[in-house]
């Protein structure tokens, strides 16, 4: 059963953007009636006498700022028939399975905002006091980040897990690891360095800087973690469109089975490494530090993100593991 909470947040400090002029405003009267009083729009139209066009925007407006949120027990997904199936496939402790909308004409686009937010409601349930997050990157994490609830959890550290890249597509690795922070009540604690250096010795100095290695000692510690396995295809690669890589290093190293990416290092189907000439100059958590987490949410959502869940998991990078339904299906097949 949804469980809807209206008004006041969790969180310690106030964002003053987020708050009403005054208490009275209709968007609030508008949600009040909507989620407390059980009042369907047109009876708040006519109460409010006002168009029923504008009790829409208004309860739109009392959900966007964060006023309204509504929270589907996520237990209703862990036990879906699939999540069982891919738990016992591949190891996992817990599974969420996040039905598709076949209604809906953009198919890829709705099924990721679904998987985003119910990986943003599941995500502060599975941290608790004294943790230390590692925070991947990408498309994926950045709406996820955006849609987690104010949730503070104590002594929380969060922790940017690789160095920062020119963000045109918006989702700068920093950004990601900020706005999880602020939505946990943690400490951020970024890296600030480059993520690829122009050559090795280059980035050997700036790994030697106090600043710097003491945020690589701090990405070390991470006992949890939240990412995304990006894909390695042709024409829209995350690597290639952050220009890491290009789209032909990209083709040389998928005939060398590369299949995914965790964090900027290329994986193989396996899970194993596939060194590409980039690392050497590149600043960030390796591979074998992503391993072994005590909880490692996996986030894989749209179109091309089977095969990179499937290298992720069984590279031992997931223990957790957030889907729909179609790619759901397809790592069962893979099997």
């Amino acid at each position: 059963m949804p469980n809807t909470r209206l008004g006041k947040s969790r969180t310690t400090s106030v964002d003053a953007t987020r708050l009403p002029a005054r208490a009275d405003a209709p968007s609030i009267e508008a949600a009040w009636l909507y989620y407390h009083d059980g009042l369907n729009q047109n009876d708040i139209a006519e109460r409010m006498q006002i168009s029923r066009a504008s009790v829409v925007n208004y309860l739109n407006e009392a959900r966007n700022l964060g006023w309204v949120r509504i929270h589907l027990d996520s237990d209703v997904f862990k036990g879906h028939r699939l999540a069982e199936e891919l738990c016992a496939a591949y190891g996992l402790t817990e599974a969420m399975v996040v039905p598709d909308d076949p209604m809906n004409a953009d198919g890829a686009a709705a099924s990721v905002a679904r998987v985003t937010r119910a990986a943003a409601d599941w995500l502060p349930r599975l941290l608790e006091p004294g943790d230390r997050l590692g925070v991947s990157w990408g498309s994926t994490i950045w709406q996820m980040a955006q849609q987690v609830p104010s949730t503070p959890v104590k002594d929380l550290s969060v922790i940017q897990l690789l160095g920062s890249r020119p963000a045109a597509l918006g989702f700068a690795a920093e950004a990601c690891t900020a706005t999880l922070a602020q939505r946990l009540g943690g400490e951020c604690i970024n890296l600030h360095a480059p993520l690829v250096l122009s050559n090795k010795a280059l980035r050997d100095a700036l790994c030697d800087e106090p600043v710097v290695r003491d945020q690589l000692n701090a990405l070390a510690t991470c006992n949890k973690t939240v990412l995304a396995s990006g894909t390695c295809n042709a024409g829209g690669a995350h690597i290639v469109r952050s220009r890491i890589i290009s789209e032909n290093e990209l083709s040389e190293y998928r005939e060398k089975g590369a299949v995914g990416v965790i964090c900027g290092r290329l994986i193989d189907r396996h899970g194993n490494p596939v060194v590409s000439a980039v690392e050497e100059r590149m600043i960030g958590v390796s591979l074998d530090q992503m391993r072994g987490k005590d909880m490692a949410l996996l986030v894989a959502a749209g179109p091309g993100r089977a095969l990179p869940a499937f290298a992720a998991m069984k590279g031992g990078f997931a223990t957790h593991l957030v889907t729909s339904t179609r790619v759901a299906e397809e790592l069962l097949e893979m099997i």
